[in-house]
């Protein structure tokens, strides 16, 4: 068995341990700092890729972002829903933060939700896929653009040793009317194969990348993520 959280569980992970432990159940879960110590997890039904179901012990909604109306789970098995912000209420939600900080708490069906941040799809089960982050997302063409989907296409590419860090990073540039979507990356890469392999993977033009920069490293996290705050703070700066 393999329990895995933090960060959404690579495809070479699942691929590594399906070689070198076909008989292992890998275990994906789903937690935030502020209702510790996890949400959601896989069972024993472990579906790869999903964050299993929400504890028993915590209610949860999506919702769509432009209605505000509850998403609710599909009829017919196999079928998913559209993504939704995650909402979740109960006893391990915390109170609220220290000081002037905005609330991250909404009313929605008439109580007050902890509003996760996280876009989420649930299937008939009530099992969750995670989507990624609101910020993770930039809007073009009137439709949500997900970076860690154009990520998940060059990670996928241009495999790491496993002691090295992060090779490629997307990140979209601070403009709110026309936000360009840059790659990071410390691979030769140009800007044609990289919108070619965006094509190839099945994606809209709409995820092509503006531009291509090079990096000596990709800046990291003390847990190893990629730091894509540094990442949006070099884009500020070459405005």
């Amino acid at each position: 068995m393999a329990v895995t959280g933090a960060e959404k569980c690579p495809e070479r992970t699942y691929q590594t341990l399906r070689e070198r432990c076909p008989d292992a159940a890998v275990l994906e879960g789903y937690g935030i700092t502020e209702c510790s110590p996890i949400v959601s997890v896989n069972g024993h039904d472990a579906r790869p890729g999903t964050i299993g179901r929400v504890l028993p012990s915590l209610e949860y909604a999506l919702v769509d972002l432009d209605t505000q109306r509850a998403i609710e789970r599909p009829a017919r098995r196999g079928a998913e829903s559209q993504a939704g912000m995650l909402l979740v209420r109960g006893p391990s939600v915390f109170g609220g933060y220290l000081g002037d900080a905005p609330t991250p708490f909404v009313e929605f069906d008439g109580r007050a939700w902890y509003r996760t941040g996280d876009l989420v799809t649930q299937d008939a089960d009530g099992i969750l896929t995670f989507r990624g982050r609101l910020k993770r997302f930039v809007k073009l063409g009137g439709e949500m653009i997900s970076l860690p989907a154009i990520e998940g296409v060059f990670e996928s590419a241009y495999s790491r040793a496993a002691d090295e860090g992060p090779v490629v990073a997307i990140e979209a540039s601070p403009s709110e009317e026309s936000p360009e979507i840059v790659l990071f990356t410390t691979r030769a890469i140009d800007r044609a194969a990289a919108n070619r392999l965006i094509r190839e993977a099945g994606l809209s033009a709409l995820h092509n990348v503006s531009r291509v920069q090079r990096l000596e490293a990709i800046p990291v996290l003390g847990t190893g993520k990629t730091d894509y705050r540094a990442l949006r703070e070099m884009l500020g700066a070459n405005r």
